[in-house]
């Protein structure tokens, strides 16, 4: 069978490294502290004493925390990774993924980046999902490797491209959670538990995402003057913002979309739809 390596025991780390564990893969890993190893070792894996010990796979996994702890970790490994197979599943911008993937060409490396889209208590279930790009041979060779943590989905040969994906995602997600944060500081002035805000937050959530689909559709055809949207000076947030003032909290994110907004409106675009914002994102400096 595949032997795996995992470079890397974060929260993340560990649970990839679990899930290969339960298919029967003999798996190696490693950590800077090694006390995270146990937990594994306990389960049945081999834990490495060094890097260069955790190489001897036929797939090494790299679950670190940033760019630079990558090539951390595996430069002075360069003349080890020579015909092996590398996954990068460390968060990292598309820049540094292409980076990684040009050095690991420059030694004879094969890579793929990967951007997981789950929380470590969801890998292994049917809602954990990881993105790929990079080396279709590493991905169509491992791809059983990789469903045991989730959905796998390929992007193509540009190792950066998966990584865009996850960060776009991922910004999605800040911002509806900074949202949720500001209207819970908005009830919290006035006593209310986060808790409770946050019941029917989910609810108004639910019931507005499907207007996402409905968005990309009039951004993809490129008229924001087509019927039935909310228009951009129906759209203004004033009294959001008047109201989170008045209830002391800050305004600096209201602020955000209220300057997106009003871009659009004072160029002239005041009666197109509310996806027209995307234009002001698209281009800071211009607003039509």
């Amino acid at each position: 069978m595949t032997t795996v390596s995992f470079l890397g025991l974060g929260e993340m780390g560990s649970a990839l490294a679990g899930a290969v564990l339960r298919t029967g893969h003999p798996t190696i890993v490693w950590n800077r502290t090694a006390t995270r190893t146990a937990p594994l070792v306990d389960a049945g894996a081999v834990a490495a004493d060094t890097p260069a010990a955790a190489t001897d796979a036929d797939l090494i996994v790299v679950c670190l925390f940033d760019h630079a702890s990558v090539h951390e970790v595996l430069d002075p490994l360069a003349d080890r990774l020579t015909g092996k197979a590398i996954l990068n599943l460390t968060t990292t911008s598309p820049d540094g993924a292409r980076e990684l993937a040009r050095w690991s060409a420059a030694i004879g490396a094969d890579y793929l980046d990967g951007g997981v889209m789950a929380t470590p208590e969801m890998i292994g279930t049917p809602v954990a999902g990881v993105l790929y790009s990079g080396s279709r041979r590493l991905y169509q060779e491992y791809r059983a490797i990789f469903e045991s943590w989730g959905t796998a989905e390929y992007f193509g040969d540009d190792a950066g491209t998966a990584s865009l994906y996850d960060l776009a995602l991922l910004s999605s997600m800040y911002a509806m959670f900074a949202g949720f944060f500001h209207g819970a500081a908005m009830v919290g002035a006035a006593g209310v538990p986060a808790k409770e805000f946050a019941a029917r937050a989910v609810d108004w959530l639910h019931a507005v995402v499907p207007a996402i689909a409905e968005y990309a559709d009039v951004i993809d055809g490129g008229d924001y003057s087509v019927p039935g949207q909310q228009s951009l000076e129906f759209s203004d947030i004033s009294d959001i913002v008047a109201a989170s003032r008045a209830q002391g909290i800050s305004t600096e994110l209201v602020d955000v979309v209220q300057r997106l907004i009003h871009r659009q409106i004072d160029a002239g675009h005041g009666s197109d739809g509310f996806a027209r914002v995307v234009e002001s994102i698209k281009d800071p400096e211009v607003a039509a």
